[in-house]
């Protein structure tokens, strides 16, 4: 499951913001996302656990190829263990229900809920990290869930699943990127990743061998695809915040919904229904807001 918010800038001083170099790794890191997106769903009936060990098996090797280098260790004692693994867990879950929603949704529709993350930061960060809530959110929740709604489009039936499953995954997201905000300034951002790729690929290990599979050639190749995408946009989102306050670009991850919907309409001709068009607008709609509210704020408290 793609960690979208995990960088903070490295100073407050918005000249120091390089906004082209931001907006480049932002692209990179939408286009990546979305391709992970279409490996997942071209990797077919392969085993979901199996889907989920090889999304962050290349992460791993590249966070602890990172850390090597830098002469670190990236399973060394660390006070914020239980956090780091906690993220890790509920990043997991929203990964797994993720990639449920993709092998049955529209990769747009799929991806536009999962976007509903940075929303339930706003409210977990309230209760967990007791930052104050501003009342100028609240219509940007309400956007997003009115959003969400569309998109999902409830029915009495086991065909909802996999839009539920697309918008719980959202939640643990927003769980999970509410654990990295309270690790800022406590835990670099690759150790942060490190341990998540680390942890989610050891947990998955096992079901390789109790579900195991054989896929054919071009599985495999879908299945190298999603690690290698999922790595690139991760890596486009950790670069894209350290050149730019989270301020200023957030409202940008919205990109990855673009280009999941263009290369859904590529590769399987996807043309989303007007319900889910009308609710992918309010979904954006809402973070433009709630991405103005934010930069308000932090040009009040500068």
């Amino acid at each position: 499951m793609p960690n979208q918010n995990s960088q903070t800038p490295l100073s407050s001083n918005a000249t120091r913001d390089n906004m082209t170099r931001a907006m480049a790794w932002m692209i990179l890191s939408g286009i990546s996302f979305a391709f992970m997106g279409a490996t997942v769903k071209l990797s077919g009936d392969v085993p979901l656990t199996t889907k989920v060990f090889f999304r962050n098996l290349v992460t791993m090797i590249l966070t602890a190829s990172v850390a090597f280098r830098m002469h670190q260790n990236p399973l060394a004692a660390t006070p914020n263990l239980r956090r780091l693994v906690l993220r890790s867990l509920f990043g997991l879950m929203g990964v797994g229900l993720y990639f449920v929603a993709l092998n049955e949704l529209n990769l747009a529709e799929a991806s536009l809920l999962n976007k509903t993350s940075p929303f339930f930061v706003t409210v977990f960060a309230v209760f967990f990290l007791k930052e104050k809530f501003s009342r100028a959110m609240i219509p940007a929740l309400a956007l997003a869930f009115v959003g969400a709604v569309l998109v999902i489009k409830p029915r009495f039936d086991l065909t909802i699943l996999p839009a539920v499953a697309g918008f719980a995954s959202g939640m643990f997201a927003g769980l999970a990127y509410t654990l990295v905000r309270s690790l800022k300034g406590k835990e670099s951002p690759n150790r942060i990743i490190f341990f998540f790729s680390f942890i989610s690929t050891l947990a998955t290990l096992p079901f390789l061998f109790i579900f195991p599979s054989s896929p054919t050639g071009n599985q495999w190749w879908a299945l190298i695809g999603t690690g290698i995408f999922a790595a690139g946009g991760q890596y486009g989102l950790t670069f894209a915040y350290h050149h730019a306050r989270a301020s200023r670009i957030s409202v940008f991850t919205y990109l990855h919904v673009l280009f999941s919907l263009v290369v859904g309409y590529l590769l399987w001709n996807e043309q989303p229904d007007f319900l889910s068009i009308v609710g992918g607008f309010l979904i954006i709609a809402g973070a433009v807001i709630s991405h103005r509210t934010t930069s308000r704020e932090n040009k009040g408290l500068n």
